[in-house]
């Protein structure tokens, strides 16, 4: 029977602290594991790049058309198809004027902002739809189209 002694315990082959490392075969499985989950695991999280775009898009035209309604509050209509959406950051010049545009804009940045694609807003008013238009056509640009390339239509968005 071998007594336990502060001796035995720090011998290096007692079991006691005889762990040097991981040995390669231990480290291969982990990294085999890991490139398991990786593969699984990483599509699914980031495979959702035009999801996100489209929910920023959005987002986007719900702020602008409260940007419009502001405008509309101030001036009493939405600015004209031909005033576009720039009527939200310089006071229009052609068309119907309005007659209390605020200083400043109706937008943030004084700029109207591009879609996630990097396309311009279309904008009508009035609408086919309602009062006022607003929608993204997507990465492809073009009206219409399926999948990822579908419009984002304000009037198809939860208000």
């Amino acid at each position: 029977m071998m007594r336990i002694s502060r001796e035995n315990i720090l011998k290096r082959g007692s079991g006691f602290f005889n762990n040097k490392g991981f040995t390669l075969i231990e480290l291969l499985v982990v990294l085999v594991i890991i490139g398991i989950l990786a593969g699984y695991i990483g599509p699914k999280i980031l495979g959702r790049p035009e999801e996100a775009r489209r929910t920023k898009a959005g987002l986007q035209i719900q702020a602008i058309e409260t940007a419009l309604k502001l405008y509309k509050l101030d001036n009493g209509t939405y600015p004209s198809t031909e005033q576009g959406l720039q009527a939200l950051v310089e006071a229009p010049t052609t068309g119907k004027l309005p007659p209390k545009w605020r200083t400043g804009g109706y937008l943030e940045n004084s700029s109207v902002p591009k879609d996630p694609w990097g396309n311009d807003f279309v904008y009508l008013s009035p609408g086919v739809h309602g009062d006022i238009d607003l929608s993204s056509y997507g990465p492809d640009g073009e009206a219409g189209g399926e999948g990822d390339d579908a419009d984002v239509n304000s009037w198809e968005l939860e208000q």
